[in-house]
């Protein structure tokens, strides 16, 4: 029997947050591409809209670090859509004020914990009140390779929020496996999104230090980070969960990168 690849997720309906943009937003493409229909959840109503009508989805408008927006955008889109299939947690932020332990102050802090952590707890906990029921689902939650590695470069509430990120999904893949709910966290390496761009463009040398250790020789492309989740989000990966899927080109099992 032959199988269409480009029909992995066909009639699915998956929420991506922080889908307006980088990471997100290829993978929105990419399902839609494999027959899922995507709602684009962001708090920029102008790229969510234009991002949604690119890959024929639907925007909803959203602060993921509030739970009454969070409940409302999960259950709006079950009580419209008839089910949630597929739930990349994907939204995060990496300011320029969370730098080192010593410079970092609270309210940065703070900020960077309610926005990658936070949200991710609230998105896992609404998807999870609707894919239970229906025993099945499979939930992304996008973490980081520092996560698993310390930084000398570093940013220490966004360091701490993604090693948060990959515990919960551990915990939460191993809680529902046998209720038929996958939870993965993925864990890529530098990607060359805009957020990455905005923070090297202030500080080319940061950048280079980051290259130099990456064994492929270059940063990820938004669209190979949306091929793991897709595979995440498939069929395909029905016996993985609880895992660090790790997209990284080598950086976080190198010892010594040529130059």
């Amino acid at each position: 029997m032959s199988i269409d690849l480009t029909q992995r997720l066909k009639d699915r309906v998956a929420i991506i947050t922080g889908g307006a943009s980088g990471i997100g937003f290829a993978t929105a493409k990419r399902f839609a591409d494999e027959g899922a229909f995507v709602v684009i959840a962001d708090v920029d109503p102008a790229s969510g809209e234009a991002a949604a009508a690119e890959v024929g989805g639907a925007f909803r408008p959203v602060d993921v670090a509030d739970e009454a927006k969070v409940d409302a955008l999960f259950n709006g889109v079950a009580e419209e859509f008839g089910r949630i299939d597929i739930a990349f947690n994907n939204a995060g932020i990496s300011p320029a004020d969370d730098d080192s332990i010593e410079t970092t102050e609270l309210p940065a802090w703070d900020r960077v914990q309610d926005v990658n952590l936070k949200s991710v707890y609230l998105c896992s906990r609404a998807a999870l009140r609707h894919m239970v029921p229906a025993g099945r689902g499979s939930i992304i939650n996008t973490a980081s390779f520092v996560a698993l590695l310390g930084s000398a470069t570093s940013q220490i509430s966004y360091t701490a929020s993604k090693g948060g990120v990959l515990a919960m999904s551990r915990e939460l893949g191993v809680q529902f496996a046998r209720q038929g709910v996958r939870v993965n966290a993925l864990c890529p390496g530098p990607v060359n999104t805009p957020l990455l761009q905005e923070l090297f463009a202030k500080d080319p040398e940061r950048a280079q230090r980051r290259l130099v250790h990456v064994p492929m020789g270059r940063f990820a492309e938004p669209e190979e980070l949306a091929a793991a989740v897709a595979f995440l989000a498939s069929d395909d990966s029905s016996f993985i969960t609880a895992s660090a899927f790790v997209v990284d080109g080598g950086i976080t099992n190198a010892y010594v990168t040529p130059l």
